[in-house]
Order: C-alpha cells, then sequence, then structure tokens
C-alpha cells in the first residue's frame, strides 16, 4: 500500500464531502435546493454541468479506447462533448429556464396538463441515471479496495457516504462548486502527467517511434491508428448518437438552466462548459498515447489504472496526482446526477409533492438522496459479485433510454402542432423498442445464435446478423432515435390539438421582465 496514494483518496474524499456541505447555507429550501434558487453565475453553472458531463467513461475509458482502437477516440470523444453542450445551450436551456422546469419531464405536464409523459420521460431519464450512479459507485469502491485494506463492500459504502453527505446537505450549489475544484484538478492533473510522461517517455518523436514499433509487431495499421477519422465514419457516427443524441433530456441540465441567474448567461455557460468538458477526454487520451508507447497495445491495464500506471512510475506524487483526476472525474459526475435522480423521484412521482410545504420538499430531497446513493452501492456491490454484466453494455444502453424523450423535447419545443398522444406513444415505442433490442441481441451473443443452415430467407440472415454482428451488441440508440422520430409527428398528426398551445408558446417566447428591464 502507498502511502501518498492512500493520502491522496482520503484527502481529496474528505475535502470533497467538506465543501459541498458547507454549501447548506444556500439549500435552505427546496428551491435553493433543486436549482440554486436561480442564482448561478455563468462560471459557476459552466464547470458545474462540464462536471457532470466527464466521468470515468471520459477520461480513463478514453484512454482504453484510445490505446485498443486509436487516437481517433480522444478527437471525436471531445468534440461530441462539445456538440452535446452546445446543443442544450443553443437550443433547448433557455427555454428550460423560461418554464422553470426542475425536471425535463416537467415541461410535458406544463403544456399538456396530464402528468403521464411526465413520468414516462422520468422513467426513461431515470434509466441512464441508475446506472451512472452505480458505476461511479462501482469506480470509487475498485479504487478503495484495490489500494486499501478494505473490501469492495466496504468501499461502495464509503462512495455511498460520500455522495450522500455533499449533495444531500449541499443541493445543486454543493455539486457546483465541487465541480469548480474536480474540473481544475481533472485539466491541470491531466496535463501535468501527459507534459512529463512525454518528457519521461524521451520527447514527443520517441513516443510516436515508439508506438508505431508496437502497431508493426501487433500488424496494425499505423496511418489508421493515428488518423484524425481512424476505423472510419461509422463508428464515429455511432459515437455521436451513443453520447450526443441524448442530452437534452439529461435532466440534470434542466437544473443547471434554471439556476443560471439570467437566461443570457446560459448558451455562453454552456458553450464553455463545452470546451472544458471537451479537453478532458482528449488529456486522457493523451495519456493514453503514452501508456501505449511504454507498456505495449496489449497492456493489460483497465479502468483507472489506465491513467495512474505510468503516472505512479513517474513518482508517487505524479501517481497520487492522476489519482486524484480520476477520483475528481467520477465525483464530479455522481454528484449532479444523484441530485437530479432524487428530484425526479420528488417531483415526478410523489404525488404529496405538490401540496408540501418548501421544507418539508426540502427534507424529502433530502431523504430520497440518502436512499438512493445507499442502493445505487449496494446495487454496485451485487453487480459487480453475483454478475458478469459489461459496465459499458449497461452505460451504453442507458444512454440509448433516454434518446426518445430527447426527439420528443424537441418535437413540442419545435413543432407547434406535437400533441400530448404523439409526444406519448413515441416515447413509449422507442422505450420499448430500445429495451427489447437491447435484450435480444444479449440473449443471441449468449446462445451464439447463428443462421440455420439451409435457410434462404434474407430477412432472417438480415436480422440475425445485425444481433451479433462482430460479436458486439448493435447500439440501441438507432432504435430509440428512428422510431420515436416517425411515431411523434405520425401519432399528432391523427390526434391534432389546439388545447393550451397558444398559451405555452406565448411563454416559451416571452423573457421574464426583469431580463427584458437589462
Amino acid at each position: 500500500m502507498d502511502g501518498i496514494l492512500l493520502a491522496t483518496i482520503g484527502i481529496y474524499l474528505v475535502l470533497a464531502t467538506s465543501i459541498g456541505t458547507l454549501m447548506t447555507s444556500r439549500a435552505r429550501n427546496a428551491h435553493g435546493w433543486t436549482v440554486a434558487s436561480g442564482g448561478m453565475s455563468t462560471t459557476m453553472v459552466a464547470f458545474g454541468v462540464a462536471g457532470t458531463r466527464i466521468g470515468g467513461a471520459g477520461t480513463y475509458g478514453v484512454a482504453g479506447d484510445v490505446i485498443s482502437g486509436g487516437v481517433w477516440n480522444l478527437w471525436w470523444y471531445g468534440i461530441n462533448a462539445f456538440l452535446a453542450l452546445a446543443i442544450v445551450g443553443l437550443f433547448f436551456g433557455v427555454y428550460y429556464r423560461r418554464l422553470k422546469l426542475h425536471t425535463v419531464g416537467e415541461l410535458f405536464s406544463i403544456r399538456f396538463g396530464r402528468k403521464r409523459c411526465q413520468r414516462l420521460t422520468s422513467l426513461c431519464v431515470q434509466t441512464e441515471y441508475a446506472i451512472v450512479n452505480l458505476i461511479e459507485a462501482y469506480v470509487i469502491a475498485v479504487i478503495l479496495s484495490t489500494l486499501t485494506p478494505l473490501p469492495l463492500f466496504g468501499g461502495v459504502i464509503v462512495a455511498a457516504m460520500v455522495f450522500a453527505s455533499y449533495v444531500s446537505m449541499g443541493g445543486l450549489w454543493g455539486t457546483a462548486i465541487t465541480n469548480v475544484i474536480h474540473c481544475t484538478v481533472v485539466l491541470v492533473g491531466l496535463l501535468a502527467v501527459g507534459l512529463i510522461g512525454i518528457e519521461h517517455l524521451g520527447g514527443w518523436t520517441t513516443v510516436v517511434s515508439t508506438v508505431d514499433n508496437h502497431l508493426v509487431r501487433n500488424s496494425r495499421n499505423a496511418a489508421s491508428w493515428w488518423q484524425f477519422t481512424g476505423s472510419g465514419w461509422l463508428p464515429i457516427f455511432g459515437m455521436f448518437f451513443a453520447t450526443v443524441v441524448h442530452t437534452p433530456a439529461a435532466s440534470v441540465y434542466t437544473n443547471y438552466s434554471t439556476a443560471a441567474k439570467d437566461e443570457r448567461n446560459i448558451a455562453p455557460a454552456f458553450l464553455l462548459a463545452g470546451t472544458i468538458a471537451a479537453l478532458m477526454p482528449m488529456l486522457a487520451g493523451l495519456i493514453g498515447i503514452l501508456t501505449a508507447a511504454r507498456y505495449g497495445l496489449d497492456t493489460g491495464l483497465s479502468g483507472y489504472r489506465n491513467l495512474t500506471t505510468l503516472a505512479t512510475e513517474i513518482s508517487p506524487v505524479i501517481g497520487g496526482v492522476a489519482l486524484a483526476a480520476v477520483l475528481a472525474a467520477v465525483i464530479s459526475s455522481g454528484g449532479p446526477i444523484l441530485l437530479s435522480s432524487a428530484t425526479m423521484i420528488v417531483r415526478d412521482w410523489l404525488p404529496v409533492s405538490e401540496q408540501s410545504s418548501p421544507r418539508q420538499q426540502l427534507k424529502a430531497y433530502r431523504i430520497t438522496t440518502t436512499v438512493y446513493a445507499l442502493a445505487a452501492a449496494l446495487a454496485a456491490w451485487i453487480v459487480a459479485t453475483y454478475t458478469t454484466v459489461s459496465i459499458l453494455d449497461l452505460l451504453l444502453f442507458g444512454f440509448a433510454m433516454v434518446v426518445p424523450p430527447a426527439v420528443s423535447v424537441a418535437f413540442l419545443l419545435y413543432w407547434r402542432s406535437t400533441t400530448e398522444q404523439g409526444v406519448y406513444w413515441g416515447m413509449l415505442s422507442g422505450y420499448a423498442a430500445g429495451l427489447v433490442w437491447f435484450a435480444l441481441t444479449k440473449a443471441a451473443l449468449v446462445l451464439q445464435t447463428t443462421t440455420p443452415a439451409g435457410s434462404e430467407s434474407t430477412l432472417l440472415r438480415l436480422v440475425i446478423s445485425s444481433l451479433t454482428a462482430w460479436e458486439e451488441t448493435i447500439d440501441p440508440s438507432y432504435l430509440t432515435f428512428f422510431i420515436p422520430l416517425f411515431v411523434v409527428p405520425a401519432v399528432s398528426l391523427l390526434t391534432r390539438s389546439s388545447v393550451g398551445q397558444k398559451a405555452f408558446y406565448l411563454k416559451l417566447s416571452e423573457q421574464s421582465s426583469t431580463e427584458k428591464d437589462h
């Protein structure tokens, strides 16, 4: 056990928990807890959003993808991180704030006066958020159980305590202020590791030459590995679908949009957030290149070790910096998503919340946050101990399940003929299709399904090859995007209704009187 790494873990977890908890004074009521009473500056919103966007997948996940698949992963993950947040900031965030939304599903209840679309939206988003909360607890537990005497179960309990304490007490202010620290640690830490790593390996020219030698020995195409487009446009298009399309319905960005002090701050805040979020995977990818140069393409490293092994070899201090960056990335996304999850449970699912006082609502948020954090930690332990489920597959599945409400939100905001029935059946059909497709692909791979001998059915061959192509699942995001893309307008045209339409779109188009005066 390395004393410096152990001290890094302890100090960072205590620091993040303490600073977030100190924001309790700014979360004295439900409005302050969920949306910071609408008082956040551009910078605070930007760092809060950027930290939420980048977790383990955008740091050590990208480093691992670069090692195994090439440099295109770092460029396109960064580009898509920027695009995802830019789209929300330019086309959705202002509307969320004008309607004073606390959850993205409330948009449909305000427009149609019914809660079924709000609850269905919450179900879709919570599918992803439950998986993310599970993964963040798992990653922290793995780090703790690897570097300390704690077993995995003890690690997930510590993770639950960290998230539950500062999120439940500090609310959105707590997540935002800690994300300023987290983002700074990730950017500075990864940049330091990258620059020192280049020098440690003899300079950039030597790094490139060494990687090329590894590629030749592994019969890999060096030009393709280094190319901006890597394996071609199809994987890049798939990454766009997996990481960008669902973002407008990710409810945590609704919290941050409504938290902005002025609606004119929203677009700059999200563009700045996108820039910060794009830099993180690019720096992580750089360390992936250095790791490939030092240890080869078949490094045997996985998870957070992609970022920390080379750093620890350079010196224990640099290893501690790299480990702090990993912890920062994990906690920065886990906290806000836990807050948004608790907000959706209370506002979308508990009928009594609408009649509760602000103090009672605040109590409900805090209790829900604590219970949710503990449940996610226990689920992480069960999945890791008793199943062979792929965490990455679960994450991609979760992203896909948020796409149907994202499509529906876009239709509602930008096509006035959208109806409640169109939204409901579009989301339901998209969610169901994604769920069924994911189950079928997993079953086909487990059962090693192949086309029956002598079969001449082109359709059967196409379906089975789609389910088992390249021994991987075909991303369900394609189904969850294209099905609602056609169902929402088709059903809306069959169920046209103008009830409440004019008042809703008038509200969308109006700035608050306070902001007009400025």
